[in-house]
């Protein structure tokens, strides 16, 4: 559900004007997708507001609680865990929702009604960079649901990839904005803070075929397989394809990293290492939702030996590998670690 091929969209166009015009298209749209959406949008709106003014309000530091992946809870993590439920889950449009913070799916409360999609999502990656002022943002991806009616089941949430009905992330930088797709277009919206609104600055996000850029912890190189030490290698001294070598640039906040390589052009990668020889990354909640992302705007998604988009989960936080970017830099990736 997105604007047609053939069309321009408007810069400047709100977001609510940007879900409406589409919904226009498909009169046979009942219309809770695009309340979905703005639901969502309201808890990044929220969300942006908190994060800019964590350090005055006191929402720094840690909770004190550890969440299913071993992980301490930032003040600001649960903040945005509780503020995409609170915003989400009343509207009638979910049946079920899962969030990198909890082990099982969150049911929708019996006292509202349960709707047609599911939606996973990460409500602050990049959160152990909060405390250092470094941009981190929320990932999130929708489904529609597998079961016929009542009350969602896992089943409803373990969907591949390639599944999603639409799937995107917001940034919390120097400036906010919301990228989001159905699919087709990549669409990226900034939060004008003056009326409180997100307005269409990125039209048409087209990642280049080819890169200049790779993101990797290379603090982590000691730990991975030999391959993707030579692949990293390959990428630093020019025998990556294009034949010059690549400038790194990595920040260690998974959104942040891909946001600057989704516009100008590299490749993130995680490889599997001796701690998470399985991968580190989750399926669900991070590597599907941005490979989707990635491959509307003419990228890839890629596990090193499969489209992330044809993973079969089987469990709500699944870990993979991820190398993610311009499809040629993806591809190199995969020719390598199959050989």
């Amino acid at each position: 559900m997105s604007p047609s091929e053939s069309e321009a969209p408007r810069r400047g166009l709100t977001f609510t004007q940007h879900v409406t015009e589409a919904q226009d298209e498909h009169p046979e749209a009942s219309g809770e997708f695009t309340a979905l959406l703005q639901e969502i949008m309201l808890a990044a709106k929220i969300i942006s507001r908190e994060v800019r003014q964590a350090g005055l309000a006191d929402a720094l530091g840690l909770t004190g609680r550890v969440n299913v992946q071993g992980e301490e809870v930032q003040v600001l993590d649960e903040f945005a865990h509780q503020t995409i439920i609170r915003s989400v889950h009343h509207g009638g449009h979910l049946c079920a929702m899962s969030s990198e913070e909890e082990e099982d799916l969150i049911e929708i409360p019996d006292r509202y009604p349960r709707g047609r999609y599911v939606l996973t999502f990460d409500p602050l990656d990049g959160s152990s960079n909060i405390d250092a002022n470094v941009s981190i943002g929320t990932i999130f991806s929708i489904h529609r649901r597998r079961t016929p009616e009542g009350p969602g089941r896992i089943e409803d949430l373990l969907q591949p990839g390639r599944a999603q009905v639409a799937a995107g992330y917001v940034i919390y930088g120097p400036s906010t904005i919301l990228v989001y797709t159905t699919g087709r277009r990549v669409y990226g919206f900034t939060l004008d803070p003056s009326v409180g609104e997100f307005l269409l600055s990125y039209p048409n996000i087209r990642t280049p075929e080819r890169g200049g850029i790779f993101s990797v912890n290379e603090g982590h190189a000691t730990t991975w397989g030999a391959r993707d030490r030579q692949i990293v290698d390959d990428f630093k001294s020019g025998r990556a394809p294009g034949g010059q070598p690549y400038s790194a640039r990595y920040v260690g906040s998974l959104v942040a990293d891909f946001h600057r390589n989704l516009l100008y052009g590299g490749i993130f990668l995680y490889p599997p290492t001796a701690k998470h020889p399985d991968g580190k990354l989750r399926l669900l909640s991070e590597a599907a939702p941005l490979s989707f992302v990635a491959e509307a705007a003419g990228g890839l998604g890629s596990s090193g030996a499969q489209r992330i988009g044809d993973i079969e989960p089987t469990s709500l936080h699944q870990r993979v590998p991820l190398y993610i970017g311009s499809r040629a830099d993806v591809e190199f990736v995969e020719a390598n670690l199959a050989r």
